[in-house]
């Protein structure tokens, strides 16, 4: 029996797995690939990032920030693009155990639980942590109800191509402007990122729509997009793929400890949620190892706790609220939403968009908002009312 299994080899598993090593507890990462290419492109702002995250696992640091929607604005705050391999690496602690298998259930009994794999084979441990995505293989499974999502279609091209949109050193973190086809019942922008060796990111994005706008309507629309500014995508060297589940129910406190996007990490308004994981690990390792003195349901219980403390449950109901209000906003004038946003002061921002246990921040940043926008937008703010689709 090991001290910690953890079901899941994204980042936020490698990132849990390797807190728990580190403190020294016997630690097995289950997952069906566990050495796989991570798909998606993640971003942080720097201020978020444990300070021990090296070099090596920065793909760029942009110079230059703006955000677009009636006006372009420059945000100071510092913004990273992360290289997937140096991250990998610097989460992969030696004492880690990895194993390949896809986790399907668990039992749990008074001295521990008892993991199935598909294979038959079965995998005892102190405590499991969940950190499977929107599998959520043992803390519920995938929600009934389909969750609202943030989804995008990319392409990786070369920077001298993008120069039209996105000059050198320059992130774009949405553009709302030359509108890539008729809004109907979702606005889509226009994400671009520097990656390393002279690549660029560009995204077609739905910031937020239940369900997710499919792909294929997101690929025409950035290629319809790029084809009228005069940027060819005849030399895309990748696509990506992206599809964030931003309203997953929270699992209760259990036997098995949720994490990542599993737990419902993700930031509902922005998609957001590796810098978060990061961040957290530690405290989530801290807990088990602590609570293990007092048993495995013990150090379960201390360890939920550690992910969601009272402060950050309430900060994020604020935000899930956030996420309702977009929904409920048409997506004609979701671009007048986010120029609100942009005019607010950068504290204001920067509550919103981090303070994941920033309770005054958060509901601070939210009434200014509030404040600055008119009839009727105030209303879909206040009473969002029931929504199907949007954004």
């Amino acid at each position: 029996m090991v001290d910690v299994l953890v079901a899941g080899g994204g980042p936020a598993g490698w990132a849990v797995a390797a807190s728990c090593a580190a403190r020294g507890l016997s630690t097995t990462l289950v997952d069906e690939d566990p050495w796989r290419d991570w798909p998606a492109t993640y971003a942080a702002w720097a201020d978020e990032l444990p300070a021990d995250l090296p070099a090596a696992a920065v793909a760029a640091r942009p110079a230059v920030v703006r955000a677009v929607a009636a006006a372009d604005h420059r945000i100071t705050r510092e913004y990273l693009v992360l290289r997937n391999a140096g991250l990998r690496d610097h989460l992969t602690h030696p004492d880690v155990r990895v194993r390949a298998g896809r986790v399907v259930g668990a039992e749990h009994g008074r001295s521990g639980s008892t993991v199935r794999l598909a294979d038959g084979h079965r995998l005892a441990a102190a405590v499991v942590v969940d950190a499977s995505g929107v599998r959520r293989a043992l803390t519920g499974g995938r929600p009934r109800r389909p969750p609202a999502e943030q989804t995008a279609a990319g392409l990786v091209l070369p920077a001298t191509a993008v120069y039209p949109v996105l000059g050198p050193g320059e992130a774009l973190l949405m553009d709302w402007t030359h509108p890539a086809g008729p809004a109907g019942d979702a606005a889509t922008f226009l994400y671009a990122v520097p990656l390393a060796a002279g690549r660029v990111l560009v995204e077609e994005t739905s910031l937020a729509r239940r369900p997710g706008l499919p792909r294929e309507v997101l690929r025409d629309r950035l290629r319809m997009r790029l084809g009228a500014l005069g940027v060819p995508v005849a030399d895309a060297m990748a696509e990506e793929h992206v599809r964030i589940p931003l309203d997953l129910p929270l699992p209760r406190p259990g036997r098995a400890v949720p994490f990542g996007v599993a737990a419902g990490m993700v930031h509902p308004a922005t998609g957001y949620h590796v810098a978060s994981a990061l961040r957290t690990a530690p405290a989530v390792a801290a807990a088990v190892a602590t609570g293990l003195r007092h048993g495995p349901a013990a150090a379960a219980r201390v360890a939920w706790h550690a992910v969601w403390p009272p402060a950050a449950l309430a900060v994020h109901a604020l935000r899930r609220r956030g996420l309702a209000a977009l929904l409920a906003v048409p997506p004609r004038e979701v671009p007048a939403f986010f120029e609100l946003f942009f005019r607010l002061a950068e504290d204001h921002q920067r509550a919103y968009l981090s303070g994941r246990t920033d309770l005054a921040g958060t509901a601070g940043a939210m009434a200014a908002l509030f404040a600055a926008a008119g009839w009727p937008l105030r209303g879909r703010l206040a009473w969002p009312g029931p929504h199907r689709t949007h954004r």
